[in-house]
C-alpha cells in the first residue's frame, strides 16, 4: 500500500512537472517577439532613437489590430551605443536568449556589416531601413533604404544636369558607406568626363566637430570658376557642426551647393536652417509630401510621441515599409519561420508614404522613388525634382569592375545574393 503511494505520489509529481514545462513552452509562444538594435547613446543616437520608436508605434498598431497570427507582438528594445562589435553581441543576444523573430535595426554600414556574419550563422532576419553603399546581398537581410542608384547616382545627375556641376567634392565620414559609395562615384564622374583633378575627397572620423579648415578648403576648391558642388556622406552628430560651420562661412547653395544623403529632418530640427535654405537632400521620402497616407503617418506619429513638433524622416518610412510587409509577409507564410517568411516577403506590395507602391524585389532590395529636396527656413524640404516612377534598387554597382557582372536573385533556381552572369554560377557569399 505504501509502495503504491509512492508510485502514485511519485506519478503526480512528474505529471505536475511535464504540465509545467508545457505551459511554460506556451507562455514563451504567446508574444511574437520584435527585435530592436538601434543606438540610443553615442554618436548615432541622434539618428537612431527615433527608428526605436518608430518600431515601438508599428508594434503598438500591429497589436491594437489583432496583432499576427492571433498572438501580441512584443518589442525587445537593445541598445548597442553606436559600437560596432555590440551590435554583434546584441544580434546574437537578441536571437538566442530572447529568442526574437525578427529584428529591425542598424544604420551605418559598419553597424550592419558587423551583424551580417551573425545574422547569417542563426539564420535571421533583419530589416535595414538606411541608405548604403551597395555590394551586398544576404538572404537574411532586406534592405529597405536606398541603394546607390536609388540616391546616390541621380543626385550627381541632378546636380550634373540642372545645376551645371563641373567640379566636385566628395565629403563622407569614415566608414565603409562613404569610401564604397565615394568609389561608385568617383567611377561614375570619371566614365562622365570628369578630370581627376576636379575631384576633392575627404573622410573625417565619426563625431567630427570642427569644420572650419575642410569647409575653407572646400570653398578654395570651388574658386576656380568652375561650377562646384558637394557631395555629403556624412554621417550621424557630425552633421550638425558641418552645416554650422557652412553658415559661418557664408557658403550659400548659390555659391556651393552641397546634396547630403544622410540629412533629414531629424537632423536639422535641431539647428537654424535660415543660412541653410537652398542646399539639397537626396532621399525616397520627404515629411513635405502631401498625400492622405503620409498626413495618417505624420499624425500617428504626432500622437505615438505625444509631440506634435516631432518630424518624420526617410528612414521611418523605411522602417513603417519594412514592418508593413514583414507583418504581410507572416500572415502569408501563416507562421514567423525564418525562411518561410524570406520567401514571402518577395512580390509583396504595400503603400509607400509619397503616394505610391513599395514593392520587394527578388534581390531583397525596394522599388521606391527618388526625391531630391532644398532645404526650407523652416527645416522641411521642398521637392525639386523626383522621378516619373519607382526605382528598382541594384544590389551591385554597374560602375564598379567585379560587381558590374552581379546580380542578385533569391528565387528559384538561382537563390543567389552574388550570381556571376558571364561565369554563370553564384560566387557562393552574400557580400564581396
Amino acid at each position: 500500500m505504501n509502495i503504491l503511494y509512492k508510485a502514485k505520489r511519485f506519478g503526480a509529481i512528474i505529471a505536475a512537472a511535464v504540465l509545467m514545462q508545457w505551459s511554460t513552452s506556451i507562455l514563451a509562444q504567446d508574444t511574437i517577439k520584435v527585435g530592436v538594435l538601434h543606438s540610443l547613446s553615442g554618436s548615432m543616437a541622434i539618428s537612431e532613437t527615433t527608428l526605436k520608436d518608430t518600431v515601438l508605434m508599428m508594434v503598438e498598431e500591429q497589436n491594437r489590430a489583432g496583432g499576427l497570427l492571433g498572438r501580441q507582438l512584443e518589442a525587445v528594445v537593445v541598445d548597442p551605443a553606436s559600437d560596432w562589435p555590440l551590435f554583434a553581441e546584441q544580434t546574437r543576444e537578441l536571437i538566442t536568449q530572447e529568442g526574437v523573430d525578427v529584428i529591425f535595426g542598424c544604420w551605418t554600414s559598419v553597424s550592419r556589416k558587423s551583424v551580417l556574419p551573425v545574422i547569417e550563422e542563426l539564420n535571421g532576419l533583419l530589416f535595414y531601413p538606411v541608405q548604403y553603399e551597395g555590394e551586398e546581398s544576404s538572404k537574411n537581410v532586406f534592405y529597405t533604404g536606398a541603394a546607390p542608384n536609388q540616391q546616390a547616382i541621380p543626385a550627381v545627375d541632378y546636380l550634373m544636369d540642372e545645376i551645371g556641376a563641373e567640379r566636385w567634392v566628395l565629403a563622407g565620414t569614415d566608414y565603409v558607406y562613404p569610401r564604397t559609395t565615394n568609389r561608385i562615384l568617383e567611377a561614375y564622374l570619371k566614365a562622365n568626363g570628369v578630370a581627376d583633378e576636379d575631384i576633392m575627397i575627404n573622410y573625417t572620423p565619426f563625431s567630427h566637430s570642427d569644420w572650419q579648415n575642410i569647409v575653407a578648403e572646400i570653398q578654395r576648391f570651388g574658386s576656380t570658376g568652375k561650377k562646384t558642388a558637394v557631395v555629403s556622406t556624412i554621417n550621424g552628430d557630425a552633421n550638425v557642426p558641418f552645416y554650422i560651420e557652412l553658415g559661418n562661412q557664408g557658403v550659400s547653395a548659390e555659391d556651393i551647393p552641397v546634396i547630403a544623403f544622410s540629412v533629414g529632418e531629424e537632423e536639422l530640427s535641431g539647428i537654424d536652417t535660415a543660412p541653410l535654405v537652398g542646399h539639397l537632400a537626396a532621399w525616397n521620402y520627404f515629411q513635405s509630401v502631401f498625400n492622405d497616407t503620409n498626413e495618417e503617418f505624420i499624425d500617428s506619429w504626432h500622437s505615438f510621441i505625444g509631440n506634435s513638433s516631432r518630424v518624420t524622416n526617410d528612414p521611418m518610412e523605411a522602417t513603417y515599409i519594412g514592418f508593413k510587409m514583414w507583418a504581410e509577409a507572416v500572415e502569408a507564410a501563416g507562421t514567423t519561420e525564418v525562411d518561410a517568411v524570406e520567401q514571402a516577403m518577395i512580390g509583396i506590395e504595400v503603400p509607400n508614404l509619397t503616394g505610391g507602391t513599395a514593392v520587394m524585389n527578388a534581390n531583397h532590395h525596394l522599388s521606391k522613388p527618388v526625391l531630391i529636396g532644398e532645404i526650407q527656413d523652416d527645416g522641411q524640404f521642398e521637392v525639386v525634382w523626383e522621378t516619373d516612377g519607382v526605382v528598382a534598387g541594384d544590389a551591385w554597382s554597374d560602375y564598379l569592375e567585379g560587381s558590374r557582372d552581379l546580380i542578385s536573385d533569391w528565387t528559384e533556381p538561382t537563390r543567389c545574393g552574388n550570381y556571376n552572369t558571364v561565369e554563370n554560377r553564384c560566387l557562393g557569399s552574400s557580400s564581396q
